[in-house]
């Protein structure tokens, strides 16, 4: 099964840039006799570029070229440019990017319609193309971000556009959203008028806080300086760290926190690309997480965050893994997932777990996790046997909870904030096709979603009814 990522925006790109250099190291710590296998195939083709170009795909054998299946889409080019002039240059060609040269200025609008509408046949084209290389399309990820133009707006018409395109294939999205105290004065414009798109036209969202990942890259750089890892833990954290990779310039400020959101996506995708007891299809995680289309919103937990040492891992270190994951230092959004009602929750493990491990410790969890009453047994899980490089193991736990409500309800009042005033609407306003209707319709999409997890809220703590079951005689 392949999946197709989407790189919108300059965020989006660079996340997607220490994706595909993390996941070429893992495939490299995996594959040593470079063989082009199944698990390279759900993100690589293996071209011969001998004949010029793009030569044909082989499907066998040993590596030739490998090339990304994605597209990368930016409306400005510094970003797409460093990729193509850093290490990773030779896994795209100039048939995978659409690149502008004057941004969208953090309006949602430009974005949306104007570029939208200026490049959706040249998208459409290249998705086409892209797509009629893979044998099984499983997922479109859409990488971006919510706070500035291309990301929100380019990002979420080309959502639109999949759906068109290809209806039946599924469509997960990596949003970051902005943290309040966000440099781009309209980003609770671009959020909200991003998050309509979401609401109508994604399968499964996986939210993730600026906030979030800057507090857990401060963590692990205060926990190396004072020297609390202790022996059994390397001073390098893999996670937020490129040690090892392609990159060796410079780190950037962003790099550690972008190389988190790589990892997660690294972990919801290992099922697909290495054998495992219990492999987990991506379609199987929203099949299962999303009781209801609009509710596909995900918190997601990443464990550890640091690299361990030593690879026979005793069972109290395993369980704290299970622990942590469902604690707040690991989350990727600020929420409280604890104290809030779980509609599912999916577990996906790799490394030497095994799922006697896995089930010990979600009856050890169960008691402390509030469940809605109709999904008590609301556990998805997945295992698959390769670690992520330079662990033993790992988890990434995915909850659909109604804790992120608290997330939305901060951004309809940011928005609130600018639009009683009317601030900055004149921007929006002039770009053809944007009607002031656009916002609010906007924030009554997000108004009804904050509804609908405020009505689930009301049922919790209502009794544990179990239903009644057939008497067996004996």
């Amino acid at each position: 099964p392949v999946s197709l990522p989407f790189a919108v925006g300059q965020c989006g790109n660079q996340v997607g840039c220490r994706f595909w250099d993390l996941a070429l190291r893992e495939h490299a710590a995996v594959n040593k006799k470079g063989i082009y296998d199944e698990a390279l195939s759900s993100f690589f083709r293996n071209v011969d570029t001998r004949s010029g170009g793009d030569g044909p795909d082989i499907y066998k054998g040993k590596i030739c070229s490998l090339k990304a299946r994605a597209l990368l889409i930016d409306m400005e080019e510094g970003v797409v440019n460093e990729i193509l002039q850093g290490p990773l240059r030779d896994v795209f060609d100039s048939k995978q990017l659409i690149t502008d040269v004057s941004g969208s200025g953090n309006n949602w609008a430009v974005g949306h319609m104007l570029y939208g509408s200026q490049y959706r046949e040249n998208i459409v084209e290249k998705l086409r193309k892209t797509a009629e290389h893979c044998d099984c399309l499983q997922c479109f990820f859409i990488i971006h971000s919510m706070g500035g133009g291309t990301g929100s707006g380019l990002g979420t018409f080309v959502l639109n556009l999949l759906e068109d395109e290809f209806p039946e294939v599924h469509r997960f999205v990596t949003s970051v959203y902005p943290s309040g105290e966000d440099d781009v004065i309209t980003s609770p414009y671009n959020s909200v008028l991003a998050m309509k798109e979401l609401n109508e036209h994604a399968d499964c969202v996986l939210p993730i806080e600026n906030e979030s990942l800057f507090h857990i890259v401060n963590k692990i750089h205060q926990m190396i300086s004072s020297g609390k890892l202790g022996s059994t833990v390397k001073q390098n954290s893999l996670v937020t760290s490129s040690a090892g990779s392609a990159k060796t310039a410079q780190e950037k400020p962003f790099d550690a926190m972008n190389n988190i959101v790589a990892n997660l996506l690294l972990n919801l995708t290992s099922s697909a690309r290495f054998e495992g007891s219990l492999n987990m299809d991506l379609n199987e995680i929203s099949m299962n997480l999303v009781p209801f289309p609009r509710l596909h919103y995900l918190v997601s937990s990443l464990t550890p965050l640091y690299t361990l040492a030593d690879v026979n891992v005793p069972s109290r270190r395993l369980d704290q893994m299970f622990s942590d994951a469902f604690s707040r230092d690991h989350q990727l959004i600020q929420a409280d997932p604890k104290h809030s009602l779980y509609l599912a929750c999916a577990l996906l493990v790799r490394g030497n777990v095994q799922v006697s491990d896995l089930r010990r410790n979600i009856e050890r969890l169960k008691p402390s996790l509030h469940f809605v009453s109709w999904n008590q047994e609301g556990w998805k899980t997945g295992l698959c046997s390769v670690p992520p490089v330079g662990h033993s193991h790992s988890l990434l736990a995915l909850a659909n909870n109604t804790c992120v409500k608290p997330t939305f309800i901060e951004l309809k009042d940011r928005f609130m904030k600018l639009y009683k005033k009317k601030a900055h609407l004149h921007h929006y306003l002039h770009i053809d096709g944007m009607e002031q209707s656009c916002f609010s319709e906007a924030i009554s999409s997000l108004s009804d979603l904050i509804e609908e997890y405020n009505e689930l809220d009301a049922t919790k703590g209502g009794p544990r009814t179990d239903p009644s079951r057939l008497k067996i005689a004996v």
